[in-house]
């Protein structure tokens, strides 16, 4: 009896743990990225004094300084952004291919930057939610696979038309390997993006939705 009793009180504090879990780890997620933030450009660092030498003339107060020249920086980026829509784009890029590119070790570091900042561009790449999530099965018949079909236009190759699809990684989906493959291996997921990201994330902990298997067209293959 008292042991099934404190089991139960177990039970109930673990409950409540697990409730409250996830908001304790968003806030200590935002304190990090806030922490990381202000080592990197608080008011002791060299942009942060340039922040503060901004807002110097508005405020002798050096935090208060700091908070208006950090208003400074922030309304300049919209001028810049004007600039690069109205075609310093082009320029720009030529003149740190030239410069930053060509620095080694520099460059390694900005190429890499420059990629993960090129996920965020919508101008750069294509909205993932205008890919047609797909089943690929290889040889027509043979291992399904979850992937994107970025487009529905087909490329001949060898009196064939194939594909293109995105296979994605997981758990982050964001990655992945194009391939293109015959046209018949490929059948139409009865799925939204989000779902198939979810499957991807949760790597196979989430699985896909019964009809979405049971309803599929059947696979016809040309000879």
């Amino acid at each position: 009896m008292i042991k099934r009793s404190l089991k139960s009180i177990v039970t109930t504090w673990f409950t409540g743990l697990l409730s409250l879990l996830p908001l304790v780890l968003t806030l200590a997620l935002l304190a990090w990225i806030f922490s990381l933030l202000n080592r990197l450009v608080g008011p002791s660092t060299l942009i942060g004094q340039l922040s503060a030498a901004l807002g110097q003339p508005f405020s002798s107060n050096s935090y208060l300084a700091y908070l208006l020249g950090c208003l400074v920086l922030l309304a300049s980026l919209y001028p810049l952004g004007l600039a690069v829509q109205l075609g310093l784009r082009r320029p720009l890029s030529w003149l740190l291919d030239r410069t930053l590119r060509r620095t080694p070790l520099i460059g390694n570091f900005y190429n890499l930057a420059d990629r993960f900042v090129g996920l965020l561009d919508k101008s750069k790449n294509p909205d993932i939610t205008t890919m047609a999530p797909v089943w690929c099965f290889f040889g027509g018949d043979g291992a399904a696979v979850l992937a994107l079909r970025p487009s529905s236009e087909t490329v001949e190759l060898e009196g064939r038309a194939y594909c293109a699809i995105l296979i994605p990684t997981a758990p982050i989906p964001v990655g992945g390997g194009l391939l293109y493959v015959p046209e018949t291996w490929i059948r139409p997921a009865d799925m939204g993006v989000d779902q198939l990201t979810s499957i991807y994330v949760s790597m196979g902990l989430t699985p896909p939705g019964k009809r979405n298997v049971e309803q599929l067209p059947p696979v016809v293959i040309k000879p």
